[in-house]
């Protein structure tokens, strides 16, 4: 279970957002909804341990993010940037980013999960040559083959065509029906079944 106590964001001398709280189980679903600049993806970013709260705490099963090594292994991030290199085809791009995030991903598994994402041929062109909807789909395809309960998606249906946010939504609610946890923005309205679905709304 993740679990926020009272978290609070500071950017310069304004305060982003104070006394933010949830708890998320298996099968459960958070939608982080606001504005551009209202604190949305600082809140990810914190609950990745890459932006430290001003105040509160975040605890993976009772323990502080910070001090739990099991939290790292858990936990799969996609930021609102695609964090690909050009130069470097799809199956390579996907292959290296798992491997920095500590999981192994083999050339047939990496192809297999292009192909699913609607990238099949294109998985050894050069990233530089696709479209941004379907570089969108290279940093996705992360989320065919991770096997972290927990995700935290910044944006993920950016660029994407009415297939693709199909696709997407097909694999969050399976996901979630398979326990899985799932945090994520977005500006598009979208219906995913869950457990229990719960919101955090930004106003300013």
């Amino acid at each position: 279970m993740l679990e926020a106590v009272s978290l609070e964001c500071m950017r310069g001398d304004r305060r982003l957002f104070a006394d933010v709280g949830f708890s998320l189980a298996p099968g459960e679903l958070l939608h982080v909804r606001g504005r551009n600049g209202s604190g949305k993806s600082s809140l990810l970013r914190m609950l990745c341990g890459l932006v430290l709260p001003e105040s509160g705490e975040i605890k993976w099963n009772g323990l502080n993010i910070r001090r739990s090594d099991e939290y790292k292994h858990s936990l799969t991030y996609l930021g609102h940037l695609n964090g690909i290199k050009e130069e470097l085809s799809g199956v390579e791009n996907l292959r290296i980013n798992c491997g920095l995030a500590g999981s192994d991903v083999g050339e047939s598994a990496a192809l297999d999960a292009l192909a699913r994402i609607g990238l099949a041929g294109r998985e050894h062109l050069p990233v530089k040559v696709l479209s941004q909807g379907q570089r969108r789909r290279v940093m996705l395809a992360r989320l065919l083959v991770a096997s972290t309960p927990l995700w935290i998606l910044d944006e993920p249906l950016a660029a994407l065509d009415t297939d693709a946010i199909g696709l997407m939504r097909s694999l969050f609610e399976f996901h979630l029906e398979n326990g899985g946890m799932l945090i994520l923005t977005t500006h598009q309205e979208l219906d995913i079944a869950a457990k229990t679905t719960h919101e955090i709304r930004f106003s300013s």
